[in-house]
């Protein structure tokens, strides 16, 4: 995650790279391997079709957690221990990873 002065967040993405790599694995593979790597192929197309606000939320979820907040994460106090874990982030990217990290959340299987 990139914070652009205090207004954008930018997500990098290595979808393109990571499938690239796993047809070209795909190309050589023998016949025990084939399986494997079908399905992380599979995985990796999936996530690269993930909306940026979604990695954002699941990024700011685990800075969230790893900082010891159980709590809602779209609270003040989410919001807190996130600036404290990131402290470059502004109130306002805070404020809206948190709300990220919130509907990400929801929306996440098992």
């Amino acid at each position: 995650m990139i914070g652009n002065g205090k207004k954008d967040m930018i997500v990098i993405r290595d979808a393109e790279a990571i499938t690239a790599a796993l047809r070209q694995a795909l190309e050589h593979a023998d016949d025990e391997e084939r399986p494997g790597l079908d399905r992380a192929l599979a995985l990796a197309l999936a996530e690269a079709g993930v909306p940026d606000a979604e990695l954002r939320g699941r990024w700011a979820e685990r800075r969230i957690r790893a900082a010891g907040h159980d709590g809602p994460l779209d609270s003040v106090a989410a919001v807190k221990m996130l600036r404290t874990a990131e402290p470059g982030l502004s109130l306002r990217q805070a404020v809206q990873l948190s709300r990220d990290a919130a509907a990400a959340g929801g929306r996440r299987l098992g």
